[in-house]
């Protein structure tokens, strides 16, 4: 036996509590790990597959991926392959990989938004680089308005049908056309198990309507950017650091951190430390609190940050008292 080869935690479904998908036989961790950052070229291969070792080893079998996750493009996708050809492919019956399609991924009218094309190629581009042969689920990563949805969905509805994935999602869809997209997909004997979207204590929309109508559809709603991009944490407690993502990052930018929002994260840290949490944990744990919410997923720049969030599932509870206080700082 080769004594690097990697053998994963016997105990590690033990460490993870999971969460049924909707109205399917699909479980998932409470903390899923996201690919979306810290798995591109510019990042430590090495250090990204210690990160995945340890979620796997304390119950992580769920991995978020897109085809356009990097930089560049692909390379999330690239190096996860990597990491299955490398330690992982023996694991591969009780992992649950999932990747997306819609946003732009290559030149030409084809490597954009929902058409057949662009979904049914995005795909076979995906599992070529993953090495897989089949992903557990495929989103269509956003609502393309330039195409019908009938052929967004039949298109979903074929993969399906075709064996490249056991199951398909909606991300980031409007209320209205979710609403025809869940609808087209049942009609079709091809349930859409999980919405995907932007979640957390800063962006809360998605409790009006989104939560409600996945629990209705009998979907799942995992949350993604559960900590809003660093800003729950303690990384900006005391205003924008040296070198930190805000600095360096198109989707956050200084200017967001406004004396109003600082105060508001300050009050919230406050409540967390009276519950023996860091913010980022309490931030974590208040989504969890809602069981409509299947999981969350994380990125990690490090093993320890990774531990961090895992720590979030040991204090769930909220009192009545702290859910109020929580409410009336971000109103």
């Amino acid at each position: 036996m080769d004594s690097n080869m990697y053998i994963p935690n016997a105990d590690r479904y033990d460490l993870m509590e999971y969460r049924r998908c909707g109205r399917s036989g699909v479980l998932l961790p409470e903390i899923s790990l996201g690919f979306w950052h810290n798995f591109g070229e510019n990042h430590d291969e090495a250090l990204g597959l210690e990160i995945v070792h340890y979620a796997f080893d304390h119950g992580i079998c769920h991995f978020d991926l897109a085809n356009n996750y990097g930089p560049p493009n692909g390379a999330a996708e690239e190096r996860f392959g990597r990491y299955m050809k490398q330690s992982l492919h023996t694991h591969r019956d009780e992992m649950f990989i999932a990747t997306k399609a819609g946003h732009p991924m290559w030149p030409g009218p084809y490597g954009d938004w929902g058409s057949r094309k662009s979904l049914v190629a995005s795909l076979d581009q995906s599992l070529r680089r993953m090495h897989l042969d089949y992903v557990d689920i495929y989103y269509t990563h956003r609502y393309d308005p330039n195409t019908p949805l009938e052929e967004t969905m039949q298109a979903l509805v074929d993969i399906v049908r075709s064996g490249k994935a056991l199951y398909v999602g909606l991300s980031k869809y409007p209320e209205d056309v979710a609403r025809q997209a869940y609808d087209y997909l049942d009609a079709h004997d091809v349930h859409c198990i999980l919405y995907q979207g932007r979640y957390n204590m800063l962006t809360r929309q998605p409790e009006e309507v989104i939560i409600p109508q996945a629990h209705k559809y009998g979907a799942g709603f995992i949350a993604f950017s559960p900590l809003a991009q660093g800003l729950l944490t303690n990384r900006y407690l005391q205003g924008v650091p040296e070198g930190s993502r805000m600095t360096q990052s198109n989707f956050l930018r200084p200017e967001v951190l406004t004396d109003e929002l600082l105060g508001k994260l300050r009050e919230l840290n406050t409540i967390a430390a009276l519950r023996g949490q860091t913010l980022a944990e309490m931030a974590l744990a208040w989504l969890l609190h809602d069981e409509r919410v299947t999981s969350v997923i994380v990125g990690a720049s490090s093993v320890e940050q990774l531990k961090n969030n895992l720590r979030a599932c040991k204090n769930k509870s909220f009192t009545a008292d702290e859910l109020l206080r929580i409410d009336a700082i971000l109103k």
